[in-house]
């Protein structure tokens, strides 16, 4: 008697929680998103600051002032601004437009026959270029050219070699290429070649003539900011 009673208060235990388990909502599964790379977008303006060096060349020297000696390969270091808007198409491209002044360190031309020093002076550079650019991520290589500008302070001689008459261009022109990559939402940090010829300058001395092409090239560490740019845009999935 006893065993059967065991029995019956075992079987009604069993259908008890089978009764409770039939109430339960059934488990649901929720799948996980796939992973989906964000989109970059560099559409939109964008302010930053750079730090780098300008080197003048020594191309087209032509002089008749007799023991001239040139020193045009002075490095001189250079720190400025810029500010740009760009606009990204199908999907790859970008096209831009961007003004860029830069001021330059002891940046001195220099001629000298050992006596008398002619000595031609730069202490600024600017240039509005478009570019040209191929966007892969937050990366984007370019390309990029314009018009140059420099202050105008000109050719300084000594004694012996003034008065001088000086031809020379303040305005011309500018090409040059860059990498630039996106490091964090609205930030991106550059790269940046850039060339300035400003044509011939020629100089006439009681000492003798002299003719040169007056150029520069620079090499650029920069960051922009930009606006109108809230990230990466995350395609649905």
């Amino acid at each position: 008697m006893k065993k059967f009673l065991l029995a019956t208060a075992a079987l009604v235990a069993f259908g008890s929680a089978s009764a409770v388990a039939a109430d339960l909502p059934a488990r649901t599964y929720t799948k996980a998103p796939a992973y989906v790379a964000p989109v970059y977008n560099w559409t939109g303006f964008y302010v930053g600051a750079h730090i780098g060096a300008a080197f003048n060349s020594d191309n087209n020297v032509v002089t008749t002032i007799p023991g001239l000696v040139t020193n045009n390969r002075n490095a001189s270091f250079l720190g400025g601004g810029q500010v740009g808007a760009d606009y990204q198409f199908s999907p790859n491209w970008l096209i831009g437009v961007e003004g860029q002044i830069s001021g330059l360190a002891n940046n001195n031309r220099s001629f000298t026959n050992g006596v008398n020093t002619l000595t031609d002076k730069s202490d600024w550079l600017a240039s509005v270029t478009g570019r040209l650019g191929y966007v892969w991520g937050p990366g984007v290589i370019y390309a990029k050219g314009g018009v140059g500008f420099r202050d105008t302070n000109g050719v300084s001689v000594t004694a012996g070699f003034a008065p001088a008459l000086v031809s020379r261009q303040d305005t011309g022109y500018t090409v040059g290429g860059g990498l630039e990559y996106m490091f964090a939402p609205a930030w991106s940090a550059k790269v940046e070649y850039q060339y300035f010829n400003f044509g011939d300058t020629g100089v006439i001395t009681p000492a003798g003539n002299l003719s040169y092409r007056d150029d520069f090239h620079t090499v650029k560490l920069g960051v922009n900011y930009h606006f109108n740019w809230g990230g990466p845009v995350v395609a649905k999935y």
